[in-house]
């Protein structure tokens, strides 16, 4: 089988990413792939072959607006006859297959990896209504449809109509041995010895992470628990005003921001800390609350993703006082 892939996710260029090792992964099972990626001309991605059934090309599109119409003159450019398409969104990646497909026959499948079920996803900005929008329209005209979740599956079913059997559940993988075998090299307790306990986060800061709960729910936390710390991992465009809201609450002592690390030293950290947090407005899978269970780390979540197959520790995504009074029942 011929496959063409249509997605956004640069970091297949990057010669060490998990992203480019999974797609090559993948590949050894298909005869030939071909994976379009959404990317500007401004980041001097090229086109390259990564293994001998994979090629990757970038659409070096000028503006982004140019994303869809230049993926579909690459594709037509390669004069390439495919047997499937897969989108990795049903957004503009689906509505670039659809196109692509209209001039050839071809299966379409199109993946949802986000919620686009919860109304946080919806309120989140006028992007994403339009999003939801084409989903709904795109969705019916695939041939099949691959979710991350259960709950994205039961919504396209009770709330899209979608046919349940055009829908299957295929998880993000995440290797429990690798993860289960990866040697301890950073412990948090040792790195923060002022903290008797230490809840980890690792997050991309951005506005549908949410951080601004956690760091509520540790105002209160600490009034009980005055030498629990809270180590947030990672880096967003809600980086500084979440720095800011630290600083109006007092807090620089107890909630400490670290760079994004490597997925070792992340291992290491689920290992050695009393708790991991999770605070999303929406998930669609929540690949860390696996992680950090395999780790055996305490979890506590709001109703996000799988959150509710992980650990019975889930609050509402507007309940800070039910986080606060889960934490306290793990670190007491």
């Amino acid at each position: 089988m011929k496959v063409i892939i249509i997605g956004s996710d640069r970091q297949i260029f990057n010669l060490t990413s998990t992203v480019r090792q999974r797609a090559s992964d993948y590949s050894d099972l298909i005869d030939e792939t071909r994976i379009i990626v959404f990317a500007k001309k401004s980041l001097g991605f090229i086109a390259n072959q990564v293994s001998p059934k994979l090629w990757i090309y970038p659409t070096n599109s000028k503006l982004k607006i140019f994303y869809i119409f230049d993926a579909i003159r690459l594709a037509r450019k390669l004069k390439w006859q495919a047997d499937f398409i897969t989108c990795q969104d049903p957004f503009e990646s689906g509505l670039t297959g659809w196109l692509i497909r209209r001039r050839q026959l071809i299966k379409l499948e199109l993946q949802i990896h986000t919620d686009i079920g919860s109304p946080y996803f919806q309120r989140k900005s006028l992007k994403n209504k339009v999003r939801y929008f084409l989903a709904k329209f795109l969705l019916p005209k695939a041939d099949r449809i691959r979710v991350v979740s259960q709950r994205i599956k039961n919504h396209l079913i009770s709330n899209l109509g979608i046919a349940e059997n055009k829908i299957y559940v295929k998880p993000i993988f995440v290797n429990v041995e690798k993860i289960k075998n990866t040697p301890i090299t950073a412990d948090l307790h040792k790195k923060y010895p002022q903290f008797d306990k230490i809840i980890l986060m690792a997050s991309r800061l951005t506005r549908e992470k949410n951080v601004n709960l956690a760091i509520k729910a540790m105002h209160e936390i600490i009034k009980q628990k005055p030498k629990t710390g809270l180590i947030i991992v990672g880096s967003g465009s809600e980086e500084q005003k979440l720095k800011l809201k630290t600083k109006s609450y007092n807090l620089e002592a107890s909630i400490i921001f670290e760079p994004w690390v490597s997925q070792e030293v992340l291992y290491s950290y689920y290992k050695t800390a009393d708790l991991f947090l999770l605070t999303s407005m929406y998930e669609g899978y929540g690949m860390t609350l696996i992680e950090a269970n395999v780790c055996e780390c305490p979890v506590v979540s709001t109703d996000v993703g799988i959150a509710g197959e992980i650990t019975p520790y889930v609050c509402s995504v507007t309940d800070d006082d039910c986080v606060v009074k889960k934490v306290l029942q793990i670190i007491s």
